[in-house]
């Protein structure tokens, strides 16, 4: 295809310096269709160099005190937060989620993953144990582990890959970082700005590309030792494949298939507005995203049609209108494949109530060739349906009823994910009775999103390996010895 003058060209970011690439792939705007931004479609030759360059970094970087890697991380947040508007407005052109999600979500929560783990480092603290009849003492040691691989995805761009960097090299590491191909125009800005802040050359190191040639390379590099991922649940199973004859430290953030459970006591006025963000923010496109709604069957007529009225409220458009709730899904591959899915649910005897197929999607002139699909709510699925049990990771959520506690926490529990639940209920002993039940790493209860980084984020079952947060971030990027003094 011909390619205008005024595309986006970025480079690799490798040891201190911006640097081109002899190949690159087209990326999409998805709020217009069009190709905007050239992309390096690196490999084994670029993710070397970036190894290397890491390599040779980390010996001084390891060396800093906590506190001088500290200020650094306090002074990448200061340049994000002074540039938020830009880095809000470039993140909104590039994946497709509204101007004011970038704004008040994305940007805002890149800043703080610095500024919280810049903190977060100062205060770690290490074991001690004495044995004081045989005269010895130990204690641990911990020691940042070398050049980590970080992957990242492209529902969250910046959000996500700072959530990786920034506790990375507060350990003391160095990093090769490999964002989605579909979505790297913020990690590129924030390359601008790391000599700025005093982040060494080699410290953080950029490699675009797609995870079929660079995250292969990085994943399957001798010299990574540990390789952190947020992705898809198939493409984690080929991580731990290409990655044990190396017997690498893994961290991985996978899918959901998130339920939301809602009790005869729930409060409605909460609760509809919560799961309503719950279930379509972003366009859906989060893994904590509640895909599956429970509603005990005194209320459920009521919060369905309740429940499908402020659906149908929710405007999709232009990204950059301030007043649109939805914006673009990532990709047209990405759009027909949420579409298959209602599709499917209406074959196996879902009722849709509103969205996709019912409603009519009303666009801009500059956006009918973009990506755009409605907040769609279906009803009447069975369990086993394709939409009750695989991940659709877009503005789809189905409605279904339960009878009783026991029914539902087993029903809940009956998928291969096990990520995250929301459970409304002004009950405090079946809140605390449903959570420990459920197969979930995070539980929320009468709320949704609420986070608070020193505990652990991470799921169950196919939903991942190991835990991030401030403890478990710090243990993932870091060697712990024991060591022994006799006396």
């Amino acid at each position: 295809m011909a390619h205008s003058e005024s595309l986006l060209v970025l480079e690799n970011f490798i040891g201190g310096k911006f640097v081109p690439c002899s190949s690159y792939i087209d990326s999409y705007n998805p709020s217009t269709g069009d190709v905007y931004c050239r992309v390096p479609d690196s490999g084994k030759a670029e993710v070397e160099a970036a190894v290397k360059a890491a390599k040779d970094a980390f010996p001084i970087w390891s060396s800093k005190s906590p506190l001088e890697r500290s200020q650094i991380l306090n002074k990448m947040a200061d340049l994000i937060e002074h540039d938020l508007e830009a880095f809000a407005q470039a993140e909104s052109k590039d994946q497709g989620k509204t101007i004011t999600f970038a704004r008040t979500v994305d940007i805002p929560r890149a800043v703080y993953n610095f500024r919280f783990f810049a903190s977060s480092i100062l205060h770690h603290v290490t074991e001690c144990t004495e044995m004081s009849t045989i005269g010895c003492v130990h204690y641990t040691s911990r020691t940042p582990v070398g050049v980590a691989g970080l992957i990242s995805p492209w529902n969250l761009p910046l959000y996500l890959l700072t959530w990786k960097i920034a506790p990375a090299i507060a350990c003391g590491n160095t990093v090769v970082a490999k964002p989605s191909e579909m979505t790297s125009v913020t990690a590129w800005m924030m390359c601008k700005l790391l000599e700025k802040a005093g982040v060494p050359h080699g410290v953080v190191n950029v490699v675009f590309g797609t995870g079929a040639k660079a995250g292969e390379a990085l994943v399957c590099h001798p010299d990574v030792p540990l390789i952190s991922f947020t992705g898809s649940t198939l493409t984690a199973q080929r991580i731990m494949e290409r990655s044990a004859p190396h017997c690498k430290r893994l961290s991985l953030e996978l899918g959901g298939k998130n339920p939301a459970i809602v009790f005869n006591d729930a409060d409605l006025s909460q609760c509809i507005p919560t799961t309503l963000r719950s279930s379509f923010a972003n366009q859906g496109e989060i893994c904590l995203c509640t895909s599956r709604i429970f509603v005990q069957r005194g209320i459920y007529s009521e919060f369905l049609k309740r429940f499908v009225a402020e659906a149908k409220k929710w405007k999709a458009g232009n990204p950059s209108d301030p007043t649109v709730d939805i914006g673009a899904l990532i990709s047209k591959e990405h759009l027909e494949k949420v579409r298959s899915y209602v599709k499917k649910a209406q074959a196996e005897g879902g009722r849709v109530l509103c969205g996709e197929g019912v409603d009519s999607l009303a666009l801009p002139a500059g956006n009918q060739k973009g990506y755009f699909m409605l907040p769609t709510v279906i009803a009447e699925v069975k369990d086993e349906s394709c939409c009750m049990q695989e991940e659709i990771f877009g503005p789809v959520t189905c409605v279904v009823a339960f009878d009783t506690e026991e029914e539902v926490i087993k029903r809940a529990n009956s998928v291969k994910y096990g990520l995250a639940a929301t459970v409304w209920s002004s009950n405090v002993g079946r809140v605390h009775r449903v959570a420990r039940r459920l197969q979930s790493g995070l539980v929320w209860t009468n709320c949704w999103l609420i986070r608070d980084l020193n505990l652990p984020f991470g799921g169950m079952k196919a939903s991942g390996i190991g835990r991030e947060g401030a403890k478990d971030s710090y243990e993932f990027f870091t060697e712990v010895k024991t060591i022994t003094i006799k006396h």
